[in-house]
């Protein structure tokens, strides 16, 4: 059988820990808990179930907190647990069966991550695969009988254990505002966190968070080679153009989105802009591409639930 830490970086999160951490306490071999800053009772709560528990000064980087506290994980498997997680009965069990069976050749087991519709999350999709069992000392294997070469490609096993996510409240403020941190002392954001960024804005942004966003992704615009980054870039940019009156600004960047083939998301922009002129006609023109002709790149909502407003 193999031994699992069970692994955790936390702040303020006193209301929910032990929600968590009830439910993996009989499968965890230790639980380790980094706190990146409580000012409530988390670290309390945290040493009712382990002595593990480690300060790690914020520094605005999750990498660095996760890196530090798998640094402290002694067993053979490392779980990544977020507080705002939990399992059922049923996959506790299907989790306790999982240690007994492993083979120590997996390097990674993936897990079931469910209710992210419920919660207003970033995700389009109410479930997905998501690697969060870690093997903690990878082993590095020559192949091929002949012109060998070490196996650098993770071996991944998809378990059918779900992970229930049950956030208390978005945190897409403390995301925005660490994304321009990251551009302020980077110059930029690599594609998958550019993507992160244009999606959360998408989801859950005000105006004043586009406007905040658009000077970032005017020189994302000029830079993209994926046909799909550069239409939800030109999104950020048409919204952030609307909001601020910016007529001259909306219908340069309007016209590169149509040029390239609309999104359920520029689709929608265009409505918003006609709507917002007193044009319903046009605007339910665009409402209706969005919802009937268009695919959402960010979210789903774009292609259906905005539009449809409209068009009732």
């Amino acid at each position: 059988m193999v031994t699992i830490s069970v692994c955790m970086i936390v702040k303020n999160e006193e209301k929910i820990l032990g929600r968590c951490l009830d439910c993996l306490k009989d499968i965890a071999d230790e639980i380790v808990i980094v706190d990146t800053g409580s000012s409530d009772g988390t670290k309390e709560t945290a040493k009712a179930y382990t002595d593990r528990i480690y300060d790690f000064e914020w520094v605005d980087d999750f990498s660095k907190a996760r890196n530090f506290a798998f640094e402290q994980c002694r067993m053979d498997y490392i779980y990544c647990a977020d507080a705002d997680e939990i399992l059922d009965e049923a996959n506790i069990e299907a989790f306790g069966k999982l240690k007994e069976v492993l083979l120590p050749e997996i390097d990674v087991v993936q897990m079931v991550y469910k209710n992210q519709l419920e919660y207003n999350t970033t995700y389009n999709f109410d479930s997905e695969l998501r690697p969060k069992l870690y093997k903690r000392c990878r082993n590095f294997v020559w192949e091929g009988s002949v012109h060998e070469t070490v196996r650098l490609t993770p071996l991944i096993y998809d378990s059918d254990i779900e992970i229930i996510h049950k956030p208390q409240g978005m945190h897409n403020k403390r995301d925005f505002g660490l994304f321009i941190k990251t551009l302020e002392r980077d110059g930029n954001l690599d594609a998958r966190l550019r993507r992160m960024y244009a999606r959360e804005l998408a989801v859950s942004g005000t105006d004043s968070d586009f406007e905040e966003a658009a000077p970032y992704f005017l020189k994302f615009v000029e830079e993209e080679t994926d046909e799909d980054d550069l239409k939800e870039d030109l999104f950020v940019i048409m919204r952030a153009f609307r909001v601020s009156g910016d007529k001259e600004g909306f219908y340069k960047y309007a016209l590169r989105a149509m040029a390239i083939g609309a999104s359920s998301e520029t689709a929608f922009e265009l409505g918003e802009y006609y709507r917002g002129n007193g044009d319903t006609d046009e605007a339910k023109l665009w409402y209706y591409n969005a919802a009937n002709e268009t695919e959402p790149l960010l979210c789903s909502k774009y292609g259906s639930e905005y539009p449809l407003k409209y068009l009732k």
